[in-house]
């Protein structure tokens, strides 16, 4: 059986899960120990040397990056296909998931950084939330302008477009960013949310939202056992959005990591 190294909350494993789903893959996840304190081991770091989840497992096959797993999938069973049949619109909904992967995922998790690992208070909070929400109301009329007239992101059917936007979009709603009611963003995520691959993902991602202490994990954090990864989209969201202190604090207070080298561990 496939295995997918795989956190709950992660939108880009998420993305892959309701892939292998909408193909009738079954699979195995595995939560790999040591994210949160940068010291992932063992077979997932030989998956996939970034130490990021999702990394898939495929007999010999070890593929990381969710991209490149969803280009994996779609070329190991091509049936049913959820890219689009035209060279056009494949480089749509593929900017599409580019565009969700690297510029709006940097703000749900920087919403993240504030709300539940409590980075800053006071006015810094404020002014980085008010941001955060200015700035996702802005995607949104982005993603209506995207979605058009289709029904689906990805066009006639659910698609690999739709998976691209489905976490992320999720992902605002639990930060109490939803998409206007009554507008077709709006009608889109409860048509996606409807479809069984993407309802058992989020509610997967939901239950370990309510299995987790997030003021313990904002605890940890304080005290630097639980590091948070600053990847370059991450970091520019943090930086453009006003809140350079919070990366040079979290520098001084050891609680904040970037992508470990590859290569053997010393010791190793």
């Amino acid at each position: 059986m496939l295995k997918l190294y795989d956190h709950p909350l992660s939108p880009y494993a998420q993305k892959v899960k309701i892939a292998l789903r909408e193909k009738g893959q079954p699979f195995e996840t595995l939560t790999p120990g040591g994210l949160g304190a940068g010291g992932a081991a063992g077979e997932f770091l030989e998956a996939n040397p970034r130490a990021e989840v999702p990394a898939l497992v495929d007999g010999e096959v070890r593929i990381f990056d969710s991209t490149i797993i969803l280009e994996y999938v779609e070329d190991r069973w091509p049936d049913p296909p959820l890219l689009p049949a035209a060279p056009a619109e494949r480089a749509r909904v593929r900017m599409l998931e580019e565009a969700m992967d690297t510029h709006f995922e940097a703000i749900n998790w920087g919403l993240s950084e504030i709300r539940w690992f409590r980075r800053t208070e006071g006015e810094l909070e404020r002014t980085l939330l008010a941001r955060a929400a200015a700035q996702t109301r802005r995607w949104f009329g982005w993603l209506e302008s995207q979605l058009d007239d289709r029904p689906w992101f990805n066009g006639e059917t659910f698609g690999w477009g739709d998976l691209a936007v489905a976490p992320y979009l999720n992902g605002s709603v639990g930060h109490g960013l939803p998409p206007d009611k009554g507008s077709k963003l709006a009608a889109w995520l409860e048509r996606a949310n409807a479809r069984s691959s993407v309802a058992r993902t989020a509610e997967e991602a939901a239950a370990s939202s309510r299995a987790a202490t997030m003021p313990n994990v904002a605890e940890l954090v304080r005290q630097g056992l639980f590091k948070r990864e600053y990847r370059d989209h991450r970091l520019e969201w943090m930086i453009k959005s006003g809140g350079a202190q919070v990366v040079i604090d979290g520098l001084a207070k050891d609680n904040i990591r970037f992508s470990p080298d590859f290569g053997p561990r010393p010791g190793g």
